[in-house]
C-alpha cells in the first residue's frame, strides 16, 4: 500500500507540478471546470510504477506494462468533458480499464461506473489504485471490452480507451436510446480519429472531434 505521502506528491509530483498541468489544458482548449477540478485532485502518478511518477504530471501518454499505456491527460480530459457536455452520467461504461486513471475521473463525475479490461494483471492493479483513492462507485469486470456489458445495458454513455478499426456493433446496441453517447477512437495505428456517435431511437449520429493515436482495441482475454 502507497503510503499518504505517495498520494499527495512531492517534488515532480505535487501540487504545485499539478497547477501546471493543468494550465496547459485550459490552453488546450478544455473548459469544463468539473473535469478540470477532478484532474487537478486526481493524483495521477499514483497510476504509474514509481520509476515514472515523476512524469505523470506531463501531457503525455506512458507506458503501464503489457503494451499498454495510461492516456495523455488532455485526451483524458477532453474525452470526459465531451461526454459530460452531451448529456448524463449515472450509467457509463468504460472499455479498457487500463490502470485505472481514467476511469477514476469518469467515476468521480458519475454515479456508477462498468469498466471491463481484457488483461488481468492490469485490471487488479486498477482495483487496487481506486480502493485507495476510496472510489466506490465502480464494477470490474475481466472480459472482452469489444463486447461491451450486456447485463449492466443500456448505458448513457461509453467510453472506449483503445481503437477499433470499425466501431463495434454491440456498443452501439449497449447505448441507451434515449440520447446515450459512444465516444471513441477508430482507424488504425497511424490514422486515428476521435469519435462521438449519439442514438436516438434507432438512429446514430456521428461527429468527429479531432486526429489520436491510442492503442488498438483487441478481443480476447489475458490471465496473466
Amino acid at each position: 500500500m502507497k503510503s499518504k505521502l505517495n498520494i499527495s506528491g512531492i517534488g515532480m509530483t505535487s501540487q504545485r507540478t499539478r497547477e501546471r498541468l493543468l494550465g496547459r489544458l485550459l490552453e488546450q482548449g478544455i473548459s469544463d471546470m468539473r473535469v478540470l477540478d477532478v484532474i487537478r485532485s486526481t493524483p495521477r502518478h499514483i497510476f504509474l510504477d514509481e520509476a515514472l511518477s515523476h512524469r505523470a504530471y506531463e501531457d503525455v501518454a506512458l507506458p503501464i506494462g503489457h503494451n499498454q499505456t495510461i492516456s495523455q491527460p488532455y485526451i483524458v480530459a477532453r474525452m470526459t468533458e465531451v461526454v459530460l457536455d452531451s448529456g448524463p452520467t449515472d450509467k457509463v461504461l468504460e472499455v479498457g480499464t487500463g490502470c485505472g486513471y481514467q476511469t477514476s475521473v469518469i467515476a468521480q463525475l458519475s454515479k456508477t461506473v462498468y469498466s471491463v479490461e481484457r488483461i488481468k494483471p492490469l485490471l487488479d492493479k486498477a482495483k487496487k489504485n481506486l480502493k485507495m483513492l476510496k472510489i466506490r462507485n465502480v464494477e470490474f469486470r475481466h472480459d472482452d471490452g469489444s463486447l461491451g456489458w450486456i447485463d449492466k445495458a443500456p448505458f448513457d454513455a461509453i467510453i472506449a480507451t483503445a481503437a477499433p478499426q470499425t466501431i463495434p456493433l454491440e456498443l452501439l446496441q449497449q447505448l441507451s436510446p434515449d440520447y446515450g453517447r459512444l465516444i471513441i477512437p477508430v482507424g488504425g495505428e497511424d490514422n486515428q480519429e476521435l469519435k462521438l456517435v449519439i442514438r436516438s431511437g434507432k438512429e446514430y449520429q456521428e461527429k468527429a472531434i479531432e486526429s489520436v493515436r491510442f492503442v488498438p482495441l483487441l478481443m480476447g482475454q489475458i490471465q496473466n
